[in-house]
């Protein structure tokens, strides 16, 4: 028997943590290449670009490859002749390794976990607790599987309860352009079905941690019923057209995972729960002998791009209204100059105080210019900011209307659509709403020159900054006749790729 002691633990999930901060797995990032190489679509060819040009500067920088460094989830096997060994339960040494891990000084992560989940949401500072998930199996060892899940693709988790005979793909094909692209596609589908409603989405996380094997099973063929199953809903859910961050293009999703388990006869459980491309897991064995040994990482699996978002120089310091409204969606900007960032919790003060008939904090004037939802990560050595990549803009489509009508505030830049209600109020108000790769965070804070807090400095990464950025490459989103490029390029896509003369499954 093997007995597995708490600190090896906790050492493990620390060192997990911090590696799949900035590792991608290599089937991952070979997905991604293929897609890349096959990409047909100009703006979902650029966005993969850039998300793997992020992911070779993360690995070489052991800097975060998303700002949202994740909720913590992770998936215990306990072989039931193995013993563990300490004085700290197994939830309190995973929860010091996601301490330990999150506050490393050489690469802090960034806290997002809040508790309680209703009222305060006071941010814990640590990222703990993490979500367990454990298991009791034959044999002596410990499996243990750590994920870092961000909100945006946690935040498009789907469950549904379908009649046995109802089309399950349907049911995917009708359910996933709802989810719109605050999942930072391309990534992986994990589907589980059925059990029961909570069993169905444990399984559908679970089965995000497998390896990516589409490639093989499109050129061997599906060898069961499952493996046809993943096929079929694969080749229906690329055929949408939605593409690399929503733009359009050949490739949603680079594989489809499926689990199952046996269900009562009246019920068919489904979940379904994406992985961004900013997909972080690991697993390991730990057998007694101390803490996990990780895989060694090959440089030479990232791709030799260098090309990243070319487009036109716009200073932001001296840009008209007439300036940014000549622009449509599509177009590829360059922004320098000074721009304010502020997410969900920024945004609920500001307009409560707009609301209430009070004055900004001294310092936010939002006339004439941009807002950056991001939430960065700290910076470390000479960075004058961590990791900043955009955060899902439709958590404040609530917001949007009062901000541009009471603050002269000219645009907003995030990732992902607009809602019908934040588009109404671009188009009402002349605006712009422009996008920032997401997946590609440390990419963009290299575009970042300095950094400084304005306001709010107790909401930690929510505060708003102020950002002098230098060619920071964005795509125009939304603009200010109301058109959306989230529309646009799936539609005319999914056009394409039905007009296609001979269907061909690619991986």
């Amino acid at each position: 028997m093997a007995r597995i002691r708490t600190d090896d633990i906790t050492e493990s999930v620390a060192d997990a943590l911090q590696y799949i901060s900035y590792y991608h797995s290599p089937d991952f990032v070979a997905a991604m290449n293929r897609a890349y190489e096959r990409e047909e679509s100009e703006a979902a060819k650029n966005a993969i670009g850039q998300i793997l040009i992020n992911s070779r500067m993360a690995a070489q920088g052991h800097r975060p490859v998303c700002q949202d460094t994740g909720i913590v989830v992770v998936f215990i096997k306990i072989g039931q002749r193995a013993v563990i060994d300490g004085d700290h339960s197994l939830q309190e040494a995973i929860d010091e390794g996601v301490r330990l891990a999150y506050t490393h000084p050489d690469n802090p992560l960034r806290a997002s976990v809040v508790s309680p989940p209703i009222g305060a949401r006071k941010n814990t500072g640590d990222n703990t607790p993490a979500v367990v998930h454990t298991e009791i199996v034959p044999g002596e060892h410990i499996e243990i599987t750590v994920a870092a899940k961000g909100g945006g693709s946690e935040n498009k988790a789907k469950l549904t309860m379908l009649n046995p005979s109802d089309s399950l793909i349907d049911w995917v094909t009708q359910t996933l352009p709802t989810m719109g692209a605050g999942w930072c596609p391309p990534g992986i589908l994990g589907l589980g079905i059925g059990g029961t409603p909570e069993k169905a989405m444990v399984m559908a996380k679970e089965s995000l941690m497998a390896p990516i094997d589409m490639d093989e099973l499109v050129r061997n063929g599906p060898q069961n019923e499952l493996e046809a199953l993943r096929l079929d809903i694969y080749k229906a859910v690329n055929d949408l057209g939605i593409g690399a961050q929503g733009l359009g293009g050949l490739t949603t999703v680079l594989d489809v995972k499926i689990h199952t388990y046996a269900t009562h006869a009246a019920s068919l459980p489904v979940a379904m729960i994406p992985n961004c491309a900013a997909t972080r897991h690991v697993h390991f064995v730990l057998d007694g002998s101390g803490p996990a040994t990780l895989p060694l990482v090959d440089p030479t699996v990232w791709p030799d791009i260098t090309k990243t978002t070319s487009g036109k120089r716009v200073n932001l310091d001296q840009l008209s209204a007439s300036d940014y409204r000549s622009w449509r969606i599509g177009d590829n900007l360059l922004l320098n100059g000074k721009i304010l960032t502020g997410r969900d919790a920024a945004h609920k003060r500001l307009v409560d105080l707009i609301t209430a008939g009070q004055p900004l904090p001294e310092g936010v004037d939002f006339s004439g210019r941009f807002i950056y939802y991001v939430g960065p990560v700290d910076p470390v050595g000479d960075e004058v900011v961590g990791p900043a990549g955009p955060t899902t803009s439709t958590r404040m489509d609530k917001f949007t209307d009062t901000m541009l009508a009471r603050t002269g505030l000219a645009g907003m830049i995030g990732k992902a659509e607009r809602g019908p209600q934040a588009i109404e109020a671009i188009q009402s108000h002349g605006s712009v709403y422009l996008i920032a790769v997401g997946g590609a965070a440390y990419l963009v804070s290299r575009a970042i020159k300095s950094a400084r807090v304005v306001a709010f400095e107790d909401l930690g990464m929510e505060a708003i900054y102020e950002f002098e950025v230098e060619d920071m490459p964005v795509t125009v989103a939304v603009d200010s006749t109301g058109a959306s490029v989230h529309t646009e390029g799936p539609r005319s896509w999914k056009e394409k790729i039905a007009s296609f003369p001979v269907k061909v499954i690619q991986a």
